[in-house]
C-alpha cells in the first residue's frame, strides 16, 4: 500500500476484483458485497474518492436483483424448472406447493419435494410398465383398471404397498381353490 491512499487502494482492488468476476455468478454477488463492506469501512475523507467504487458496487448489486416474481433474469440464460434440473417428468414445484399447503412440516427443505417427486415418478412408471404388459398379454392396446389390478396384485412388493387399496372396476384375481377342481380320471379303483 506504499504511495497510495486508502481510497485509491480500495478503488483499484475493487475494480480489479470486479473485472475478473463473472456477471450473474456467486462470485459476482460476493464481490458486490465485498465492495459495499469496504466502502463502509473507509473514513469520511476517503468516501469521496470511493465514488467510482460506490457506483460499481451499486451496479453489481442492481444487476443481480433483477430476479423475483414476474421479472426476467438479467442474464441471457433461459429459465429452467426444478423438474428439468432433476431430470424428472413429475412437477417438483407443484409437489412443493402441496407439501407446504398440507403442512407436512413447519418448513419444507429444497430437496424434499424433489425426492418425493422422484419416488412418485418411479412408482407410477413401475405400475404403468406392469399394466402395459398385462394389457399386451390380453391383446389390448389400451390400459384399463383391470390391467392395473392384475399388474399390482401379481407383483409382490406393489401388492404389499397397495394391500388395503381397492381399485375401482379392477375385478378380482382369477383363482380356483384346489379342492374345487375336478378329480383326475387317471386313477383306477381296485376292488379287494
Amino acid at each position: 500500500m506504499s504511495g497510495k491512499g486508502k481510497g485509491e487502494y480500495l478503488r483499484q482492488s475493487t475494480a480489479e476484483a470486479c473485472a475478473c468476476a463473472l456477471p450473474g455468478s456467486a462470485t459476482h454477488l460476493a464481490m458486490g458485497v465485498c465492495c459495499y463492506r469496504m466502502m463502509l469501512g473507509a473514513s469520511a475523507a476517503d468516501q469521496s474518492s470511493l465514488a467510482p467504487s460506490l457506483s460499481l458496487a451499486s451496479l453489481l448489486l442492481s444487476s443481480l436483483s433483477a430476479g423475483g416474481r414476474g421479472k426476467k433474469a438479467a442474464s441471457g440464460k433461459k429459465a429452467m424448472s426444478r423438474s428439468a434440473k432433476a431430470g424428472l417428468q413429475f412437477p417438483v414445484g407443484r409437489v412443493a406447493r402441496y407439501m407446504k399447503k398440507a403442512k407436512v412440516a413447519d418448513r419444507v427443505g429444497a430437496g424434499a419435494p424433489v425426492y418425493l417427486a422422484a419416488v412418485l415418478e418411479y412408482l407410477s412408471a413401475e405400475i404403468l410398465e406392469l399394466a402395459g404388459n398385462a394389457a399386451r398379454d390380453n391383446k389390448k392396446s389400451r390400459i384399463v383398471p383391470r390391467h392395473i389390478q392384475l399388474a399390482v396384485r401379481n407383483d409382490e412388493e406393489l401388492n404389499k404397498l397397495l394391500g388395503g387399496v381397492t381399485i375401482a372396476s379392477g375385478g378380482v384375481m382369477p383363482h380356483i381353490h384346489a379342492s374345487l377342481m375336478p378329480k383326475s380320471k387317471g386313477k383306477k379303483e381296485t376292488k379287494a
